[in-house]
């Protein structure tokens, strides 16, 4: 379209919501939406592009050209669920809804919304390949539960004795007391778990080996010649001995059936995690994450851990729910009078969408911050999908990018790669463009930035903290600042700080009403503002070794006004302006 209504979309005040740029989408961007969906289609685009618009519209697309192929659902993975509120009113107003699922990388496990972050040094140990061969040390592991320290000893009264595994077996068949000890429950155990199949699925396993096992102390072994007689035999010995409260008890004991977070919780356990991790990881390494993983909230790379687990462990098995009995149904006769009502075409995909883990097409949108364990995650929603992955290297969060492509190229298999580039920047005027130019200089040396359309005439504003009372006061310098922006702009202000200050920054600005958002720099991701206020460039920088990308993603939010705020640690010049941020 003309350059006319594209001006006048880009200028208009911007929302907590995202819109849809039918009325505005450009050659480029259309070529994306529009490309045949076989095998994997991949786009990459510096910030203000419209990565996360278009693949909203390609999933729009997709279903428009054919719904029958896509029935089985289109995901779309978003960084957080900030992004996730800013962009799910795209689709109905596109006049698609249901078929599309849009999920934070923190929710994509049932029943885990996690919306917290680990410290960088964390996440990287939570995130790397590494991981996958703790998990899986980790999930046998937890089968044997430690006796609590400071154990009692056993016979003082009144004191209960919590148990860890139990050591010893002792069941009564045929009149003998039959009895397995450590030894050969430890060499029981070691057979059961030589193969790879899931904990949970060893358990039928483990219940027949032992069960040959006392079978074998018993004597009855080769006490009939008859096979019909001596599988008869047997056949009593099992039902018998199987049926026994001591045997289900200790069967329980020595291997219950696991859940993922039961995993996670025992890997809290700096001991235990420490002979999990042994030559994978150090010890520094195995302390800070055994201590992340004893707070009860989840953060959002432990949602990645549980998503393993639960392939590692296996689902235990669960009873089927019966019909609550109605003594009314028997008394009048209604049970057989009255049909059973079948759902409903909707009910139906409804329940199928609650229940669904596999899709059969996948959009990761910003696909340079996902780490290897969530491409993993990710990948197994997607094992019979087509691909759209929407990404920038220039603005990936996380700090080993090879690990993570790997990572990548593992999730999506030999599937052809089809790829586009998008180049012209939509959102911010070439004043701030020309400045965040400056941090992708220093951290991708040799990366072009995207071609901004628009030029506004309004040079960004630096800002040295001030003081109240002699002091440094940044809680006052960036509330000012705020309400400063507040009132140049028709739309909303986002003031982007590093990860540690969110909640403070918060509060500080929690008396300027719901125009103003207090974001930490890992979610202001895919997100757009009228107005950014940037709290110490410094601070974002120094958060993790990916800190100049980050904060680049930072600078980059804003489609009218920017305003950066220096504290000490900035060595702001004259000026006001970050040594970070000048030539």
């Amino acid at each position: 379209i003309g350059d006319g209504a594209l001006m006048a979309a880009l200028g208009q005040a911007r929302s907590h919501t995202m819109r849809d740029i039918v009325s505005s989408i450009q050659a480029e961007q259309d070529l994306v939406i529009r490309a045949p969906a076989a095998s994997v289609t991949y786009v990459e685009g510096g910030p203000g592009t419209g990565k996360t618009a278009v693949a909203l519209h390609r999933a729009a697309y997709l279903l428009y050209q054919d719904r029958r192929r896509y029935a089985g659902g289109i995901l779309i993975v978003s960084p957080t669920p900030l992004l996730v509120s800013y962009t799910e009113g795209v689709l109905p107003s596109l006049g698609e809804e249901g078929q599309v699922a849009i999920r934070a990388v923190g929710s994509l496990v049932d029943g885990a919304e996690a919306t917290a972050y680990d410290d960088p040094a964390v996440a990287r140990i939570k995130g790397s390949s590494r991981m996958l061969h703790v998990l899986r040390k980790a999930a046998r592991g937890a089968l044997e539960t430690p006796p609590p320290r400071n154990q009692p000893e056993l016979g003082e009264e009144d004191v209960p004795v919590p148990a860890g595994t139990p050591t010893r077996l002792r069941v009564v068949a045929f009149g003998r007391r039959l009895e397995l000890e450590a030894d050969e429950l430890r060499r029981i155990r070691h057979n059961v778990l030589g193969g790879t199949a899931p904990v949970n699925l060893l358990r039928p396993r483990a219940r027949r080996l032992l069960l040959d096992a006392l079978y074998a102390k018993s004597g009855a072994v080769g006490r009939h010649s008859d096979p019909e007689l001596a599988a008869e035999l047997r056949s009593s010995f099992d039902e018998d001995v199987s049926t026994e409260d001591s045997f289900l008890g200790f069967l329980d004991a020595w291997w219950p059936e696991l859940t993922p977070r039961r995993v996670l919780d025992a890997m809290a356990d700096e001991r235990r995690l420490g002979r999990w991790a042994r030559r994978i990881l150090n010890p520094g390494e195995v302390r800070r994450l055994a201590r992340s993983l004893r707070r009860t909230e989840l953060s959002v790379h432990d949602v990645a851990l549980l998503d393993e687990l639960h392939t590692l462990v296996g689902a235990p098995a669960r009873p089927r729910k019966k019909r609550e009995y109605d003594p009314l149904d028997q008394l009048t006769g209604l049970e057989e009078l009255m049909p059973v009502r079948e759902e409903t075409q909707r009910e139906r995909a409804e329940r199928l969408a609650a229940e669904r883990t596999e899709y059969a097409h996948v959009i990761v949108d910003e696909a340079q911050d996902l780490t290897p364990m969530q491409w993993r995650m990710v990948g197994r929603r997607g094992r019979h999908a087509t691909w759209t992955v929407v990404g920038d290297p220039a603005q990936s969060s996380w700090s080993d990018p090879d690990e993570a492509a790997a990572a990548r190229d593992e999730a999506l298999g030999s599937r052809p790669r089809r790829r586009f580039e998008l180049t012209v920047n939509y959102r911010n005027p070439a004043e701030i463009a020309e400045l965040a130019a400056k941090v992708l200089a220093l951290a991708m040396p040799g990366k072009e930035s995207p071609r901004a359309v628009r030029s506004t005439g309004v040079e960004p504003r630096f800002v040295p903290v001030g003081e109240t009372a002699g002091k440094p006061d940044l809680a006052e310098t960036v509330r000012s600042e705020a309400r400063l922006l507040l009132e140049r702009v028709e739309g909303t202000v986002g003031v982007v700080v590093a990860m540690n200050r969110r909640q403070e920054a918060a509060r500080w600005l929690a008396e300027l009403g719901d125009r103003v958002v207090a974001l930490g720099s890992l979610e202001a991701k895919g997100l757009e503002y009228d107005a950014t206020v940037v709290v110490s460039p410094a601070e974002i920088a120094d958060e993790s070794p990916a800190g100049l990308r980050v904060l680049y993603v930072a600078l980059t939010r804003a489609t009218q006004q920017l305003t950066v705020v220096a504290a000490a640690a900035d060595m702001p010049d004259e000026a006001g302006v970050p040594d970070l941020l000048r030539d």
